[in-house]
């Protein structure tokens, strides 16, 4: 029998979804963080201290070496934005999670990451590969935006299960 796709493309799914898991964990840490410090703006400098000490070792296990600058300075200006929309999807979710509650947080966070997602892949944004978008992605991105409208309704509602 012959799958429509491959083994490898759904461990990579299933490594996308183990990720995604993660960010509702995020955000609740770092907001009572943010109760903890006093401030939400000092955990989310903490945060990415946090990010840098975990991330060094790993460099250093996997032997990447240094940084290679020279080529770095070629690259466009908001190649280096990737630090600033971490800044701001921290700050928000420290800010906004508490407030709204993770799965309201979650579920508009899911929304513009779709919208943007979309748009980045449709035009090949950011030296990315274009992948124009069908009628069957659409679809997809429409069941998951009306999945996203219910849990909205719902919470307004003060759904309780």
């Amino acid at each position: 029998m012959n799958l429509p796709i491959s083994l490898s493309e759904i461990l990579l799914a299933a490594a996308a979804i183990a990720a995604g898991a993660v960010v509702p964990f995020q955000a609740g840490a770092n907001a009572m963080l943010g109760r903890g410090l006093g401030h939400p703006l000092w955990a989310a400098a903490m945060s990415l201290v946090i990010s840098l000490i975990a991330v060094t070792p790993v460099l250093m296990a996997m032997r990447a070496g240094s940084p290679q600058w020279q080529p770095a300075t070629n690259l466009p200006t908001w190649a280096w934005a990737g630090g600033i929309a971490g800044v701001l999807y921290v700050t928000a979710a420290l800010i906004l999670a508490p407030r709204m509650g993770t799965t309201v947080f979650i579920t508009c966070v899911i929304g513009g990451q779709l919208i943007s997602a979309v748009a980045i892949d449709h035009f090949g944004l950011m030296g990315l590969v274009a992948r124009p978008t069908g009628w069957g992605k659409c679809v997809g991105l429409a069941i998951i935006f009306l999945g996203v409208m219910v849990v909205q309704y719902f919470n307004a509602q003060g759904d309780r299960g």
